[in-house]
């Protein structure tokens, strides 16, 4: 039987989403061991002055819970 356990990671990035997404998951990936999946769960962007200045992504991280 396989057990996972799910956990929310916020993350930011002055690139992109995508860019984001990867600073969530490498964040993640420092602590936790059989990482399976991920879900973006929202985008948000910081504007200043009419431009981006900032990518916004909340996402649950899955992973295996080890026996």
């Amino acid at each position: 039987m396989t057990v996972a356990r799910v956990t929310k990671i916020t993350a930011s990035s002055e690139k992109s989403f995508q860019d984001a997404v990867k600073e969530a998951l490498g964040r993640a990936a420092q602590t936790l061991r059989g990482i399976s999946g991920l879900e973006v769960l929202s985008q948000k962007a910081k504007v200043v002055d009419g431009k981006i200045a900032e990518y916004r992504v909340t996402t649950e991280i899955t992973f295996i819970i080890e026996d």
